[in-house]
């Protein structure tokens, strides 16, 4: 499921953010990466033990923590901390598929099922940097406002392309969703927002109460926790 979810951050944590890394020190992202994605990626990130990527990070899980669609979409089991990256002078990442296993910590691992990148300034402060998804429907071009989060699958081919002029600045991290498999999850989501939406009607309310029992039975039946 490929799906745009609007408004992740304020304005004001915007302000916060774009601030913090004004001057952040940025290292080169090949290094957390192995030897395939060293050879197509070219861009700056936070280092992972950064006092302002921790910093950053909790923002960024605090407005994820509050925002039901990405909930509904995702059913986190456990989320990666949010990293940083810049792309800048020509930087690009070529066609790759994440990782399977992530680390999450000193001990900690998770496995990638969501991938999601939040787009941390106005798309037309940069020229290029589109994130290009590609699945058996084609390739899906994404550049979204500031503050606006993209939500794939782990296992889709994606790239970035390369930025001409100007920075792209984005926070990226993964999903080990209770839910695996991401048909199951877009027909979890799906009837979660039909729900939700038959709430808000003059619809029968013992049907929505039938509904709404198949989906927590479903969720008892596929969840993983």
């Amino acid at each position: 499921m490929l799906l745009h979810i609007p408004s992740v951050l304020t304005p004001e944590a915007l302000t916060d953010i774009r601030s913090a890394l004004t001057d952040a020190t940025w290292t080169d992202g090949r290094e957390t990466v192995g030897a395939l994605g060293a050879q197509v990626k070219r861009n700056q990130q936070l280092p992972d033990a950064s006092p302002v990527r921790a910093e950053l990070a909790r923002i960024v899980l605090a407005a994820l923590a509050r925002n039901s669609m990405f909930f509904s979409a995702a059913l986190p089991l456990k989320t990666l901390t949010p990293r940083f990256n810049r792309y800048t002078g020509h930087g690009e990442y070529g066609f790759h598929v994440d990782g399977a296993v992530m680390r999450n910590g000193e001990d900690a691992h998770l496995r990638s099922d969501v991938s999601c990148t939040l787009f941390l300034n106005e798309p037309e402060s940069y020229e290029g940097g589109e994130l290009v998804i590609s699945d058996t429907y084609g390739e899906h071009v994404v550049k979204l406002p500031a503050g606006d989060m993209i939500l794939y699958p782990s296992s889709s081919l994606h790239k970035v392309e390369p930025v001409t002029e100007g920075a792209r600045l984005a926070s990226f991290f993964w999903v080990q969703s209770m839910v695996r498999d991401d048909a199951r999850r877009r027909m979890l989501f799906e009837m979660d927002g039909a729900i939700e939406a038959l709430r808000g009607s003059d619809a029968d309310s013992t049907a929505i109460l039938q509904l709404t029992g198949i989906y927590h039975n479903l969720l008892r039946q596929w969840a993983e926790t």
